[in-house]
């Protein structure tokens, strides 16, 4: 249960983000829930590679650089998706990354009691 609520839940932070930036584009609810699923399976096997590759200079910034891989795989899955999932920059993506963030951290804060 706790799989499909996170999936969920990134579907309405990347809906809600494309309401943030025009250079984030999602093409329907559909599109939204695939990239979703992408997001909870890269999230899973790649992200805790690349951060441990990069733990140093994620010290060295104190964690921001943590960001730049969120950035890097929402690029990847708008490479993968193509036309129903468009970025159209990386400073988009880490912008997008730094608004999911804070979305998915106020949608858990709201949402923690009825998990």
């Amino acid at each position: 249960m706790g799989c499909l609520f996170n999936i969920l839940v990134n579907v309405v932070v990347l809906i809600l983000t494309g309401f943030f930036f025009t250079g984030f584009e999602l093409e329907n609810i559909w599109a939204a829930l695939i990239a979703a699923v992408l997001l909870g399976i890269l999230n899973a096997v790649v992200r805790p590679v690349l951060v441990a590759l990069t733990l140093p200079i994620t010290v060295l910034t104190l964690g921001i650089f943590l960001f730049v891989i969120n950035a890097v795989l929402l690029m990847l899955i708008s490479w993968v998706m193509g036309d129903a999932f468009v970025i159209d920059g990386f400073g988009t993506a880490i912008l997008a990354a730094v608004v999911m963030a804070i979305i998915n951290a106020l949608i858990n804060l709201v949402l923690k009691p009825f998990k």
